[in-house]
C-alpha cells in the first residue's frame, strides 16, 4: 500500500487489499480535519444506485493525504466489481497531462510560450499564412488558437501517428482567427503532443512516460489499450436517461492519435496524486521537483474568460486548466469523456483540497453535481453555482441579432425564431456528415444571451444543453455549443 494514501472500498482490507491511512473508517488529517470516510463511501453507493451510475471510483486530497473509495462494477455483463485499483478512460483530462508536460519543456528552454508553432513544425499549417503565424503554444494550451475540435482522423497505430494527423489537419478550417476568442480544441492538443515528439526526440507516450508519469510514481496511469489490460479495466455504459445503461458496444472508439488530447487511462487515485504535484509547488511525493512553483502558478492564471459558463462549468481557462470561480472562493481543474466514461476533476488551492471522480455511464453529471457541492462546501467552503436550466421567470429576449446561421468546421448551427420561441438546428457536415442526424434545439432563455437548450443530450448536461451567444472582438457574433464557437455566416 502506497504510503501516502487512505484507501477505502467499504470491504476489509483483506478483501480488497486497501485500508485507511489509520486503518479505520475515519481519519485525521495533518490539519486536523476529519474525514468521514464510511459516509463519503454510503453516498458515493447511494448516488451511483439513484443515477443508474454502474461502477465509479473516487479519489479525495486533503492536506497532501489521498483517500480512494470505489463502488459498483465494472462491467454490467460481467459483474466484475469496481476497486480503488480500476482503471477508467479519462477522456479529455488527457489535456492536462499534456500541457504538463509541455510547460515542463518550456522551463527547460526547450520551447518558447509565444513564439509560432512554425519554429518547431515547419510543415504546420492552417492554410492561411497569416493566421498560421500567429498561433503559438499558449494560444494552443488556453485553447485560443482557433483550432478546432472535432476533426475526426484515424492515422493509424504507428508511432508516426500525430505527425500524419497534424499533416492531415492542415487544410481543416479555423472556428475564430488567432487569439479572438476561446474555442475547446482537440486539435490543438494534438498539435501539442507533436510538438513535444519533435523536441524530445520520443513518441507522445514514451515522453509522457518518462517526464511525467515516472517521476510522479503514477504506476497506474498509461495510455494505450494494450496497457489497460494488465489491470481492472472499466468498460463504458450507454443507455437513455434515467434508464440503467448497457456496456458500450466498444471499450474505446478513438485512435491512437488522440493520446495528447483523449486518452489518459488511471485510476482516481493517480489522477489526485497529479493534482497533488501542482498543489504541492510541482513536487512529486518523493521529493522530486517535476516543475517549478513559478510554472504551476503560471498554469493556472487565467488567459481567457469562457463566455460559456456551464459547459464544463468554466469561468475561465488557463494554460491547460479550466479555471472556476465559486462565489470568490478560486478553484481548477478538467473534465473528460469517453464512449461511456466520464471524468471530473477538482482544486481548491485555498483549501489543499482535490476531488477526482470516474465513472462507467449513466447519470455521471448528476452525481458529480451532487457529490462534489457536498464534498468542496464541507472540505473547502466551496458553494457550487445552482445547475444550469431555464429561468423561472425568463427575460425577454431580442431575437433579432441572434437569427441566422452559425458555421465552424464540421458543423453548422441555423437559429430561428417563431412566436417568440427560438430554435437551433444543428447539422453535422464536411467530414463529420455522417456523426448524427440533425438535432433539432428548443432555446429556452436563461439569460439575454444563455439558453437552455433541450431536445438533445450532452455527455456534459443530460437535462439541457448551454447554448451561449457572444462576439468577437471585431463584432462578429457567435455561438457556443459545447464550449465551440462557431462565427455567424449569415
Amino acid at each position: 500500500m502506497e504510503g501516502d494514501s487512505a484507501v477505502l472500498n467499504g470491504m476489509s482490507c483483506d478483501e480488497k487489499g486497501a485500508w485507511s491511512a489509520e486503518g479505520a473508517w475515519g481519519t485525521r488529517n495533518s490539519a486536523g480535519r476529519e474525514l468521514d470516510l464510511a459516509r463519503w463511501q454510503a453516498r458515493l453507493d447511494q448516488l451511483c444506485a439513484e443515477h443508474h451510475v454502474p461502477g465509479a471510483s473516487l479519489a479525495v486530497l486533503v492536506d497532501g493525504t489521498v483517500h480512494e473509495l470505489a463502488s459498483g462494477v465494472l462491467h454490467r455483463g460481467t459483474g466484475v466489481e469496481t476497486t480503488t485499483e480500476s482503471v477508467f478512460q479519462m477522456g479529455s483530462i488527457a489535456k492536462i497531462y499534456t500541457a504538463t508536460l509541455v510547460m515542463r519543456l518550456v522551463e527547460e528552454g526547450l520551447l518558447d510560450l509565444d513564439a509560432p508553432v512554425t519554429d518547431v513544425l515547419p510543415e504546420f499549417s492552417v492554410g492561411d499564412p497569416a493566421a498560421t503565424a500567429m498561433i503559438t503554444v499558449r494560444r494552443l494550451l488556453s485553447h485560443t488558437s482557433g483550432l478546432t475540435c472535432d476533426f475526426n482522423h484515424d492515422s493509424g497505430r504507428g508511432d508516426d501517428c500525430l505527425a500524419k494527423y497534424v499533416e492531415a489537419a492542415k487544410d481543416v478550417a479555423l472556428d475564430c482567427p488567432p487569439g479572438s476568442a476561446i474555442s475547446y480544441s482537440s486539435v490543438g492538443y494534438n498539435v501539442l503532443g507533436r510538438i513535444i515528439e519533435v523536441v524530445t526526440g520520443k513518441v507522445w507516450d514514451q515522453a509522457l512516460k518518462d517526464l511525467l508519469l515516472t517521476p510522479l510514481g503514477l504506476t497506474r496511469t498509461m495510455t494505450l489499450p494494450e496497457e489497460a489490460l494488465r489491470f481492472r479495466a472499466a468498460m463504458g455504459h450507454l443507455g437513455e436517461p434515467g434508464q440503467e445503461p448497457n456496456p458500450a458496444p466498444e471499450w474505446d472508439m478513438m485512435p491512437r492519435s488522440a493520446g495528447p488530447y483523449g486518452r489518459v487511462i488511471a485510476t482516481a487515485g493517480d489522477l489526485a496524486r497529479l493534482a497533488r504535484m501542482h498543489l504541492a509547488g510541482g513536487v512529486a511525493e518523493d521529493g522530486t521537483r517535476v516543475l517549478s512553483e513559478k510554472t504551476v502558478a503560471l498554469m493556472r492564471r487565467r488567459v481567457v474568460d469562457c463566455p460559456d459558463k456551464w459547459t464544463v462549468s468554466s469561468d475561465g481557462w488557463g494554460l491547460g486548466w479550466t479555471l472556476y470561480d465559486w462565489n470568490g472562493v478560486e478553484g481548477y481543474g478538467h473534465d473528460g469523456a469517453s464512449i461511456g466514461q466520464y471524468a471530473y476533476l477538482r482544486v481548491v488551492p485555498s483549501a489543499d483540497v482535490a476531488v477526482a471522480l470516474l465513472t462507467n455511464g449513466g447519470g455521471a453529471r448528476e452525481v458529480y453535481a451532487a457529490l462534489y457541492r457536498e464534498l468542496l462546501a464541507d472540505l473547502a467552503g466551496v458553494t457550487m453555482p445552482a445547475p444550469f436550466a431555464p429561468s423561472a421567470t425568463p427575460p425577454v429576449v431580442d431575437w433579432t441579432p441572434l437569427i441566422g446561421t452559425y458555421r465552424r468546421e464540421g458543423v453548422i448551427i441555423t437559429v430561428t425564431e417563431k412566436d417568440g420561441s427560438g430554435h437551433a438546428l444543428y447539422e453535422f457536415v464536411d467530414g463529420m456528415k455522417d456523426l448524427s442526424k440533425p438535432l433539432r434545439i428548443n432555446l429556452l432563455p436563461v439569460t439575454e444571451t444563455a439558453f437552455a437548450g433541450t431536445g438533445v443530450g450532452s455527455a456534459f448536461s443530460t437535462d439541457s444543453t448551454p447554448v451561449i451567444f457572444s462576439a468577437l472582438p471585431d463584432g462578429t457574433r457567435c455561438v457556443y455549443i459545447g464550449m465551440r464557437c462557431a462565427p455567424k455566416t449569415g
